[in-house]
């Protein structure tokens, strides 16, 4: 079966068996689709700079805020972090409303760089990137200071 898989679709076919098994598809930028008991893994778009995320949540709407830069994802230092911050990103991720925006990695330590700091939103910008903070890449955090949303899902 799975050589007649990969004799009807050869440009789609990849080998996961020398990937370790701690690494998901989706850390491997694949999205994973299930109907009934198949598993289907294809290539998902690779992030753009700017690109947001959360991670570690239960569902999609919630979790530490992750950010694509550069070629890498990294993480939001807590300082100046707050509610309005929450709202413009749960807006610009198709959430429901902001319940709140713990710091000190409430949904556990990032990995990566620390790439925004002092973040600091009006509450009406369209997306994160929109808000003042210093420079790019230039904090004074560490990753038990990782900023975090909870978003009402939708």
């Amino acid at each position: 079966r799975k050589q007649e898989w990969l004799t009807a679709f050869p440009k789609l076919a990849f080998d996961f068996s020398e990937i370790p098994m701690k690494t998901g598809p989706e850390e491997l930028g694949l999205q994973v689709q299930q109907a009934g008991s198949e598993t289907t893994r294809m290539p998902s778009p690779r992030p753009r700079d700017g690109h947001l995320r959360l991670a570690s949540g239960t569902h999609r709407c919630e979790g530490r805020v992750e950010l694509f830069l550069g070629q890498r994802w990294g993480t939001v230092c807590d300082d100046a972090w707050d509610l309005r911050a929450a709202i413009v990103l749960c807006r610009q991720l198709g959430c429901g409303q902001a319940l709140a925006a713990p710091g000190e990695a409430h949904f556990g330590p990032g990995r990566g760089p620390i790439l925004l700091d002092n973040v600091k939103c009006r509450g009406d910008e369209s997306t994160l990137l929109l808000c003042s903070h210093i420079r790019w890449d230039v904090h004074n955090c560490d990753h038990s200071e990782d900023a975090s949303v909870l978003c009402q899902p939708l």
